[in-house]
């Protein structure tokens, strides 16, 4: 039998017809859908796309008295306690979600990560601790890993910090050494507290093991060289600091001036306070060097450093230490109104010297290795800085 071209003709006609009939039924259902929906679940809706959380909360709650088996909205009216601080209603969401012999195991294991996240909210952290870990091999394993890392530094559990950011680190197949080298310099840190000597120095070790870079780790190994009474040692330790990150040096210039006092070597101290500030200025290390400079050399010598980096580097604690060199060395007469100006600049300085998170900006008086504000590791500049309170 021939094959006629004009056979293929009614076969476009066929597929729209197909289509047609296909989209009438989507309709009909989708209809069918919206006409089953409370009027209350699209109120719900509008306020929160106008921002009225408070609002929705109500609308959904008559949503959920009316259909009772409605999981979807369990779990975003949950939600929406949690974001308003209401984490008691929020924790009874979850939890009878978390009752229902029915519930699929995937709304399950949500279920039971969003009750976690509540009692996280809650400060309830070993209920929380709890339920993060019973995730583990679920779609919600990383994210509670993380969770469980927030919970182990807020109980400063290093140890099981360490276990689990290594984990989070081979999920995700990202370094974590920075972390690990901290949460062992804080054991360090610890033991070094309870005169545990030999255990501070193991946990050194292990944090120098695990980066080579951590500055952290040397300082903390020359603290314990000095409560062990050897303080060449410590000098050493804190002498590597130059080869892993100067800008660290000056969180130890005042260790180091100590530690040549302890020496009575103080032209050492000189010697290698002029090169790191030299290396890597800083607020920390001049007013170090200008102080034993002044104990060694005397008042003119301190007088003349200053005047050289105010030259260099014009900063108000050089000014006030330029200040303290002349009276020292100025007649009886010209003292008090040295001591007056002195008194003015320092007044100032109070209100300055500040450490600052590169991450979040958080400003603090002393140095943090984890910034309280966004929690990070390592991310304030060691680096102290005059410029006032509410500027960048």
């Amino acid at each position: 039998m021939d094959f006629e071209l004009w056979w293929l003709l009614p076969i476009p006609a066929l597929f729209f017809a197909l289509g047609w009939i296909a989209a009438r039924i989507d309709i009909k259902h989708l209809l069918t859908e919206s006409r089953s929906l409370p009027l209350s679940y699209f109120r719900g809706l509008n306020f929160l796309l106008n921002e009225q959380p408070d609002k929705a909360i109500e609308s959904f709650i008559e949503v959920v008295k009316v259909d009772p088996q409605t999981v979807d909205l369990h779990f975003a009216l949950g939600n929406l306690f949690r974001r308003q601080g209401e984490i008691e209603r929020a924790i009874r969401m979850h939890q009878n979600l978390l009752d229902r012999p029915d519930l699929p195991a995937d709304r399950r294991e949500m279920a039971r990560y969003e009750l976690a996240q509540d009692f996280l909210r809650a400060g309830m952290l070993d209920r929380a601790e709890r339920l993060f870990a019973e995730l583990s091999g679920t779609g919600y394993e990383t994210a509670s890993l993380g969770h469980l890392v927030s919970i182990y530094e807020q109980e400063k559990d290093w140890n099981k910090a360490i276990e689990v950011t290594g984990r989070v680190a081979e999920i995700n197949r990202t370094p974590a050494f920075r972390e690990i080298a901290q949460y062992h310099c804080e054991l360090a840190q610890a033991a070094l507290v309870r005169s545990d000597l030999a255990t501070a120095r193991a946990e050194v070790e292990r944090a120098l093991a695990v980066h080579r870079g951590c500055a952290r780790a040397n300082l903390v190994a020359g603290d314990i060289s000095m409560q062990s009474g050897a303080p060449a040692d410590a000098v050493e330790h804190w002498q590597r600091i130059e080869t892993q990150n100067p800008a660290f040096l000056a969180l130890v210039a005042d260790r180091v001036a100590d530690a040549c006092r302890r020496m009575d070597d103080r032209p050492r101290a000189i010697r290698l306070l002029r090169a790191w500030q030299e290396q890597a200025p800083s607020l920390d290390v001049l007013n170090a060097l200008f102080s034993i400079t002044l104990e060694t050399e005397g008042a003119d010598a301190a007088a003349a450093l200053i005047k050289d980096e105010l030259a260099r580097n014009p900063t108000l604690l050089g000014l006030d230490r330029l200040l303290e060199a002349q009276i020292h060395s100025a007649p009886p007469e010209r003292r008090n109104d040295l001591e007056l100006v002195r008194g003015l600049v320092s007044q100032h300085i109070k209100r300055l010297g500040m450490y600052r998170c590169e991450q979040c900006g958080f400003r603090a008086r002393q140095y943090y290795w984890r910034c309280p504000g966004c929690q990070k590791w390592e991310s304030y500049s060691p680096r102290r800085t005059e410029t006032p309170e509410g500027f960048a």
